[in-house]
């Protein structure tokens, strides 16, 4: 199931847009839906590491014991 959505998006955003969408024939839909996903993922990332960045149960772990663990 989709749902369509309206957007407002600058005029150069769009040109851009469009030459992608040309270039790959594909839709702007599609290439909207692509960056969007890849946006959504990366917040999920971002939130993951600030949680675990401010969760004090976490344990730190020093560049050098890191390497060590790795045999570099």
């Amino acid at each position: 199931m989709s749902i369509s959505v309206s957007i407002r998006i600058p005029d150069k955003l769009v040109n851009d847009l469009d030459v992608v969408s040309k270039t790959t024939e594909r839709s702007r839909s599609f290439h909207i839906q692509k960056a969007l996903e890849l946006y959504l993922e990366e917040q999920a990332d971002l939130q993951i590491a600030l949680d675990r960045l401010h969760d004090t149960s976490d344990p730190i772990m020093s560049i050098e014991d890191f390497r060590k663990e790795l045999h570099v």
